[in-house]
């Protein structure tokens, strides 16, 4: 009897039917084509592909196509663009859409419908991406690794919580066009004209646009150029600039700076917020270490603290971190508190997932094209310093160049940018001849030109011109800002 249940109960489970629910389709369907307005309060999260009846999906797809043209959708309207010989159940596709608008519900349910729809098209997701796990656990080929199949279940796992898909797949080029007029209407609206995310400096934006979404952008440099200094100066004036909104799923939306994820290999949270506070407080950071502060640089300190609790700019450690690690902790990030941009120091100190260094090349390729997809898949800048190599400081002009980048071949190829911190007042300081002669008084004007002064040189540009931009250095604060040229200031044209 025991044995006759449970083949009786393995047989109805063998039948089950995937999540859905028809009735919610059909009001939903109902309401928008008595009254197009319900469209507008499900277009935003519900696709077509949304839909567990094909035909339902077809209907929801013709008739926002026509509202978004302005034009009206009503089963007059819409029922030449479906299959007219189609029969659903013993009635046709014209009579079954007018007796979804003759039993339509009210408008002011229609997104409640909407999101059931949306949940249960998630559940059969989970459903697939479930069976899916199962199946490859099973079957797994000998040369695929637990960990990768892991990593393979949560990169879909996390596109499915972000969109409620997780397939990729063709996009049609109409989408694509959409997205480019999206874009370029942000940029149009947004304070400063930028398509991306503004840096905080005006001479770099003014010629990369800011920073561009799924663009992995390297910046490297020679120790104490300031790399780290850079970085650490975007990252609080992403930060510090930020403002949101929440988007209809819920998710956090920049309007203006971003949520940033720092991930410092080298130093520890509290070096890189001592190195910010010192930045923004104009108190020296070996000053703040040593205790040597006054009174009112301990309030300033005390002030910009607690500003800087405010800000979204979050801090990961770990030293040694591989790119599957760096991948899954981005990913937790941007689902449970959002994430704008990504800020690695540096490359050289992250690992690859199979932990050997035998082939520190490959290893470095094989992290420069993870993070070139972790880029596209988050849809953030990410920003990885980098260091250059030695054969620099072998040459008359220390001016680097796209050669120099250490393990150059996968940094160059996978990077969208390349982007060189290079300050002359730095090499200058250490060729100083013996004083009152004539070389000495050439040093001296060539020190001035170049003192408090650092070139941030764009070497490589998928979606623009390359490039020099001026910015000044103030080493004691390790500080960035706009240079001002003599010619803007008001005595000059006097």
């Amino acid at each position: 009897m025991a044995d006759a249940v449970r083949q009786l109960n393995n047989t109805e489970a063998s039948y089950r039917l995937a999540p859905h629910n028809i009735e919610a389709e059909q009001a939903l369907l109902g309401a928008i084509l008595v009254n197009n307005d319900a469209f507008y309060r499900v277009s935003d999260f519900l696709k077509p592909d949304h839909f567990f009846e094909a035909i339902h999906s077809q209907i929801y797809a013709v008739a926002g196509d026509m509202i978004r043209a302005t034009k009206r959708a009503n089963p007059i309207t819409i029922k030449t663009f479906l299959p007219a010989d189609e029969k659903i159940g013993d009635i046709t596709v014209t009579q079954y859409l007018a007796r979804l608008a003759s039993e339509a519900t009210t408008i002011i349910n229609a997104e409640d419908y909407g999101r059931s729809i949306y949940d249960l098209a998630t559940r059969r997701s989970l459903i697939t991406v479930g069976e899916d796990m199962v199946n490859i656990a099973y079957d797994a080929p000998i040369d695929m690794p637990p960990n990768q199949q892991i990593e393979d279940a949560e990169r879909r796992l996390f596109e499915l919580a972000e969109t409620g898909r997780y397939d990729g797949g063709f996009h049609d080029f109409g989408s694509a066009i959409n997205e480019a007029i999206d874009l370029a209407s942000a940029a149009y609206q947004r304070d400063g004209g930028l398509s991306g995310t503004a840096t905080g400096f005006q001479s770099v934006d003014s010629r990369m646009g800011g920073l561009q979404r799924s663009d992995l952008i390297i910046l490297a440099g020679r120790p104490a150029m300031g790399k780290t200094a850079l970085a650490t100066n975007i990252a609080f004036n992403v930060a510090n600039e930020y403002r949101g909104d929440v988007n209809a799923d819920g998710s956090p939306q920049a309007i203006d700076g971003g949520i940033v994820g720092f991930f410092s290999l080298e130093m520890s949270a509290e070096q890189l917020a001592t190195r910010i506070i010192s930045e923004q407080t104009e108190v020296s950071s070996s000053k703040i270490r040593r205790g040597e502060i006054t009174e009112t640089d301990f309030e300033k300190l005390s002030y910009c603290a607690q500003e800087m609790q405010k800000i979204p700019l979050f801090i990961d450690e770990t030293g040694g971190i591989s790119i599957a690690q760096l991948a899954a902790r981005a990913r937790r990030l941007k689902r449970q508190r959002g994430l704008d941009i990504m800020i690695i120091d540096y490359i050289q100190l992250m690992q690859g997932s199979s932990n050997k260094s035998d082939n520190r090349v490959q290893e470095i390729t094989e992290i420069t094209t993870g993070l070139k997809a972790l880029a596209k898949e988050l849809n953030v800048p990410i920003i990885a310093l980098s260091q250059l190599s030695r054969q620099v400081e072998n040459r008359d002009d220390k001016r680097p160049q796209l050669a120099d980048l250490r393990e150059s071949g996968s940094i160059e190829q996978d990077a969208d940018v390349v982007l060189f911190v290079y300050r002359e007042e730095y090499y200058l300081e250490r060729l100083e001849p013996k004083e009152g002669t004539d070389e000495w008084v050439k040093w001296e004007a060539n020190m001035l030109e170049a003192r408090g002064k650092a070139d941030i040189i764009i070497a490589k540009q998928r979606h623009g011109p390359t490039g020099t931009a001026k910015l000044a250095f103030q080493g004691q604060y390790t500080r960035f800002s706009d240079l001002i040229e003599a010619s803007y200031l008001p005595e000059f044209n006097e």
